[in-house]
């Protein structure tokens, strides 16, 4: 028994070692936002050509059925999907049965229903043809062909037996490219090491990279910050932008349309440099290159590092500067996380109200 328990105490050990967590490289394999799919819909079956016959019955007319019609294949957001990493390249749909005697018709083709994550556009030619922004919401990518006709079909008074029968119409053939766009309530937006994924740690659960180097966060994470009143309200963390990102530079317009989504903004800007203020313009402009108005959203500075001595002499400095609300705090120490918590709801309720009143539904998660 004890050489039983060891063994038992031994392979646990090597389970868990195999669990260890991913790392940040690793996961970037896993996170896909952009696919080339060819999708086929199914080809419908093809009709029947059979004529009754019994005893003591010579003729009995042509009863071949139509053949099915082929399956759909079916696009379907689904909140469980974070990635497109399992989007396969091509997808083909169930084809329809073969019309049978006695007038039986084939039997329709199954749908071929492909998950995708919430917030993914689908590209036809560079067009956008289908935005799945909603739990559940379907698109169909390819239509089934339909059902060839048995030669039943074909009966009538000038012609009593019909020998003709048509084969199944092949299904809609389609060349689109899916493209995911986060969708989070609020975006964290900043330079390369100002705090973003130490921010989103401290105040979720999501989990990450957190470095000293510059792009660490090479994919963006989402994570939920928790209410008493069981409101969730999600935080992305976009990874770190630089000057020209415009111009796809650095990580450039890789991440940068993850912001479009985004309800409202938090600017991170790290208080221990010289002028942080400059951070907050460079970052707006960036914004506003990618796309007009996009820098006009509701936002909340975040004045970041203020355990540090020389972020407390720039924070005044940073507020005679910008005319948006500055919230002090540190992500390392957890120092004023509170403000930002109560701040953040504020934005996520005037967010809600105004969906409303516009007689829509905000996002909920």
């Amino acid at each position: 028994p004890a050489f039983s328990t060891t063994c038992a105490t031994c392979a646990e050990d090597r389970r868990l070692r195999r669990k260890r967590a991913i790392s940040e490289r690793q996961l970037t394999r896993y996170f896909v936002d952009h696919r080339k799919v060819r999708v086929v819909g199914g080809q419908g079956g093809g009709g029947g050509h059979s004529f009754y016959s019994e005893p003591r019955k010579v003729f009995g007319g042509p009863d071949g059925g139509n053949g099915g019609d082929g399956g759909h294949v079916i696009l379907k957001a689904d909140q469980q999907m974070k990635s497109l990493s399992s989007v396969l390249p091509f997808y083909q749909g169930f084809h329809g049965q073969r019309g049978g005697s006695k007038n039986c018709y084939g039997a329709n083709g199954a749908c071929m229903y492909v998950k995708v994550p919430v917030g993914t556009l689908v590209k036809e030619d560079g067009k956008v043809v289908a935005d799945l922004t909603e739990h559940g919401e379907e698109y169909i990518a390819a239509y089934g062909g339909a059902g060839g006709k048995g030669n039943r079909f074909f009966l009538s008074n000038e012609n009593r037996a019909p020998t003709l029968f048509t084969p199944g119409e092949p299904g809609q053939e389609r060349l689109l490219h899916l493209e995911l766009k986060t969708t989070a309530h609020a975006g964290l937006v900043g330079f390369p090491n100002a705090g973003k994924s130490s921010l989103l740690r401290a105040i979720s659960r999501a989990k990450p990279a957190v470095a000293a180097y510059p792009f660490t966060t090479l994919n963006p994470h989402v994570g939920i910050v928790h209410y008493q009143d069981y409101e969730q309200v999600a935080v992305a963390d976009i990874p770190g932008l630089v000057k020209g990102a415009h111009q796809n530079r650095g990580l450039g317009m890789a991440f940068l349309k993850h912001i479009e989504r985004c309800r409202f903004l938090l600017y991170v800007v790290d208080l221990s440099v010289p002028q942080p203020w400059t951070q907050l313009r460079d970052l707006k402009y960036e914004l506003e290159e990618y796309e007009k108005g996009l820098s006009e959203r509701p936002c909340v500075v975040i004045g970041n590092k203020i355990d540090l001595a020389q972020s407390r002499i720039n924070l005044p400095l940073l507020r005679e500067q910008v005319a948006e609300r500055v919230i002090a705090l540190s992500a390392l120490t957890g120092d004023n996380l509170e403000e930002l918590l109560l701040h953040l709801r504020e934005l996520y309720d005037t967010y809600g109200k105004t969906e409303q009143s516009r007689g829509q539904s905000p996002v909920k998660w």
